[in-house]
């Protein structure tokens, strides 16, 4: 595996519908893989991206013990249900 140094310059241009592609050398290094979701921000004229956290059950399965949550009580927490009744009938 090539390793590339933190603030290497790599050029990457901007295409169709303002998709840029990261260099396979810092996907590969950030362990960047398809699906993955981001934050974009920008500062000081500089795009800046934020891997998503996303917390999977199986990350914490065990903190808590057994424990069942209904399907409706996350669709609440989520903000979900707000969705549904503003939905169009």
């Amino acid at each position: 595996m090539t390793w590339v140094a933190p603030y290497e310059k790599m050029e990457a241009e901007v295409e169709d519908k303002g998709r840029i592609t990261i260099p396979a050398q810092i996907r590969r290094n950030l362990g960047i893989s398809k699906g993955d979701k981001f934050d974009i921000t920008s500062k000081d004229g500089a795009l800046i991206l934020r891997r998503k956290k996303v917390v999977r059950v199986s990350d914490i399965q065990g903190i808590i013990g057994k424990h069942r949550v209904k399907l409706e009580d996350i669709d609440n927490a989520i903000g979900r249900e707000e969705e549904k009744e503003d939905a169009p009938t």
